[in-house]
Order: C-alpha cells, then structure tokens, then sequence
C-alpha cells in the first residue's frame, strides 16, 4: 500500500476541502483517465484497490499511471477509550482530493475496454468520478 517513507510531522490537523482542484487536472501521460467531481478523502487502500482493478484490465498491453499519492495521516482513538490523553495513533493515509483532478490514467487499450475499467474504478472510490479522455 502507499505509505509515505518519511514526513516532516507525524500527525496533521484534518482541514477543509474547499474550491476545485488548481492542479493535475488534464491528463499528461495516458490516453483516458479518471476525474474527482465531489471532494474528500481517498485512501491508501482505496487507491490500491483501484490499480489492481487497472492491470487486470490492462493485462500486457497497457500502461496505468497513477496521479495522487496519499501522504496525509489520519488519526484514531482506540475503541471505548475516555476522552483525553492526547490524540490518537496515525491509522491510514489519505489524499484529500478536491474536484477536477485525475486519480487514474491509463493507456495502451480500446476506449470501451478502458471505459468499462474506470466504471468498476469509480465504483471503489468514496467519492463521484467521471470517464475523460485526452483531447
């Protein structure tokens, strides 16, 4: 899964996901892609997810490129513990995506056979996604 190797703070503050996305929002290296029309929090396992569901639809012909990384922590409490005592141990990694940027491009094969694999991408994903391709 994606873990990042080293981060400069441990625990990060939760902030807002407002406006749309500045960046990443035009496909550069495939030929079709996955765009975020909703905000939120897409995970490491989320993303993983999502790739194995590329290379078994891309099989040796295609190339899947993925364009976020999640390098944000996420923090939990342990169940039936009282308040305070600090805050909680980093559970996950997560990328907070905002609408208009490209998770997942892909190149290599057939518009339908890519369409089809983004429908069963999107599906895994905790937010609305919509199929673009490259102009």
């Amino acid at each position: 899964m994606f873990t990042p190797k080293r981060a400069k703070y441990r625990k990060q503050f939760r902030g807002t996901l407002g406006g749309n996305a500045s960046r990443g929002t035009s496909i550069v290296f495939g030929d079709f892609g996955i765009k975020a029309t909703r905000p939120g929090w897409i995970s490491s396992r989320q993303l993983e997810a999502g790739r194995r569901v590329l290379t078994r639809y891309t099989q040796k012909g295609g190339r899947v490129y993925i364009r976020i990384f999640p390098d944000k922590p996420v923090s939990d409490k342990p169940p039936e513990v009282r308040m305070g005592g600090g805050k909680g141990d980093v559970v996950e990694f997560v990328f907070p995506i905002r609408p208009g940027r490209i998770i997942y491009e892909i190149s290599g094969i057939t518009e339908e056979a890519a369409r089809k694999a983004m429908n069963v991408v999107g599906s895994k994903m905790p937010i609305k996604t919509k199929f673009v391709r490259k102009e």
